[in-house]
């Protein structure tokens, strides 16, 4: 099993004479693509041959979708690409840490999307619907340049579809978002309040300071993991 911080390679199968793919480094950040525009936040954990495994993202717990036999795309972000690799879900496992073993079940791809990066977390989100009983405001979970994941304290009246204007600083700079909502969930293992998560389009200019605000936040994260080393 490989479990340095290198990056590993692994064959793959599918069409295009494709042999392999470059993994990128374990404890690097990997994405589980949920579709428009939501992607869940994870991190590569080993390479064991033609498996490999993930952890588990805590929003995901309960949900039938990801349970094994189940596919799903993945993805990580080396520099100006989005590398894409459709998975089979093969293990989910029984105790913590929970961890998911994958296998690939296609070949990967280059894929040059914008909305590749997923960051950031703690800042207030402003929220501004015509729905009688939403909450005013939410924390920031993350966010990326197709949506947001926000934490409410209270129950709300928003379903899927319903159009929210959110407003979040992003370090250097406020951020208005007209998004709609795709999916209310409880936030998972007993905690209190719910998860929001919005989708949205975003113009270069307003991409650009989220990528910047992403960046930041990124080395932030790696600076205080070296301190709590």
């Amino acid at each position: 099993m490989m479990s340095n911080g290198a990056a590993g390679v692994m064959s793959v199968p599918g069409a295009g004479g494709l042999a392999g793919v470059e993994l990128p480094a374990i404890g690097d950040p990997v994405f589980l693509v949920l579709g428009d525009g939501v992607n869940l936040r994870s991190k590569l954990e080993s390479i064991d041959g033609d498996t490999f495994s993930v952890a588990a993202p805590l929003e995901t717990t309960g949900l039938a979708m990801f349970e094994p036999g189940q596919e799903f795309e993945i993805f990580w972000a080396p520099p100006r690409t989005r590398v894409v690799l459709p998975c089979r879900l093969v293990v989910v496992s029984g105790s913590a840490p929970l961890r998911w073993i994958l296998t690939p079940s296609g070949a990967a791809r280059h894929d040059n999307r914008r909305e590749f990066v997923r960051g950031g977390a703690g800042a207030v989100v402003h929220l501004d619907a015509e729905v009688s009983g939403q909450p005013a405001e939410g924390v920031l979970l993350d966010i990326s340049e197709g949506g947001l994941r926000c934490w409410i304290d209270e129950a709300t009246s928003l379903t899927q579809g319903d159009r929210v204007e959110a407003t979040v600083w992003l370090g250097t700079a406020e951020a208005k978002l007209s998004g709609v909502v795709h999916n209310v969930r409880d936030a998972p293992h007993g905690d209190p309040g719910q998860h929001l998560i919005l989708t949205f389009d975003t113009k270069e200019e307003l991409a650009r300071t989220i990528r910047q605000y992403i960046l930041a936040w990124e080395i932030g994260e790696r600076r205080r993991n070296k301190r709590t080393a």
